[in-house]
């Protein structure tokens, strides 16, 4: 991890710098300052028209009861190439287009997702790791989950199996006679005027 920050918040910059400086040598400077503007504005237009195409295909799969699992990855993709895009640089632009880019970024994402896939196969589905990390449930002396049993393991452990019937109390009976007998007498009466 410290590897990647490093070549993000180090190398990165250095390269643009060394490459923002070139440009300029050889177009000069208000060229190079403009050509860096052009790139943001067509840039981020660019993933305005891409994000909702990718938005579309996302609300046409849902409607077939598909999951939009690689158009979610290319959705990040989108943004990402988004912020490389506004960060002033040659380099980066060129790599945002890359991501930005339908040629590249389609089979980008089916790599991607499928390698997502393949990692929550080998963990064993999305609850692999349930209990783990500073929130553990377990109980560390025991091993036991504080509700007696871990609900993913599979063993149903006591159940109880039973039926429910509703018996009347004397008074809740007594009630429903008296309310019956008013109504019969409401009923009897005349109008009053």
């Amino acid at each position: 991890m410290f590897f990647i920050l490093l070549v993000i918040f180090v190398l990165v910059p250095v390269i643009e710098l060394n490459v923002l400086i070139r440009v300029g040598e050889a177009l000069g400077s208000w060229t190079t300052v403009g050509l860096v503007l052009l790139t943001a504005v067509v840039g981020v237009s660019l993933v305005r028209s891409q994000g909702i195409h990718t938005l579309m295909q996302v609300q046409q799969k849902l409607a077939r009861g598909e999951a939009p699992g690689q158009e979610i990855v290319e959705g990040m993709m989108l943004a990402i190439a988004g912020l490389l895009l506004l960060i002033p640089g040659f380099v980066t632009d060129f790599i945002g287009l890359l991501l930005l880019t339908p040629i590249t970024r389609i089979p980008l994402a089916a790599l991607l997702y499928k390698r997502m896939q393949l990692k929550v196969l080998r963990q064993g589905g999305f609850h692999a790791n349930f209990g783990q990390g500073p929130f553990n449930p377990h109980d560390s002396a025991s091993g036991r989950s504080p509700f007696g049993q871990d609900p993913f393991n599979g063993d149903q452990g006591n159940t109880f199996d039973g039926d429910y019937e509703h018996k009347h109390d004397e008074s809740d009976t007594q009630r429903l006679d008296d309310k019956q007998d008013n109504a019969k007498s409401d009923d009897k009466q005349p109008p009053k005027h």
